[in-house]
């Protein structure tokens, strides 16, 4: 006879898991630095600086928002490209419903590309 278990146990030891695959990796970090770096607080170790040279000026510095929607419109096309790869590896093996999934999926991208040439994202001004 089959010992009754509770089906979400495997739920819980998964989020169990994940949590503390997310925590280790800080707890370590937090242990490393506690126990073994040295703290040597000083003028140069406390000082603000960047790529090793020292800042000057006001870091507030307006950047235009069309630079990030043309970063995030790059992101996106090429993420998504990428999902392209293995439907043309495996292309001759695959069913015809992956061929019309496929299809449809570059649909989208062609429409959300044709959105945001229509919308000027693309102009670079």
């Amino acid at each position: 006879m089959a010992p009754n278990h509770n089906p979400y146990l495997v739920l819980l030891l998964l989020a169990v898991a994940a949590v503390g695959f997310a925590l280790t990796p800080l707890a370590a970090a937090w242990a490393w630095a506690h126990f073994f770096s040295p703290n040597k607080p000083g003028k140069d170790k406390n000082a603000i600086y960047e790529c090793g040279l020292e800042s000057k000026g006001d870091a507030w510095i307006h950047f235009r928002a069309e630079y990030y929607l043309y970063g995030i419109i790059f992101l996106v096309f090429d993420v998504e490209t990428i999902f392209l790869l293995p439907f043309a590896v495996s292309f001759t093996t695959l069913p015809v419903g992956a061929f019309v999934a496929m299809v449809i999926f570059l649909l989208l991208l062609v429409e959300g590309l044709v959105w945001a040439w229509r919308k000027g994202f693309l102009n670079w001004k």
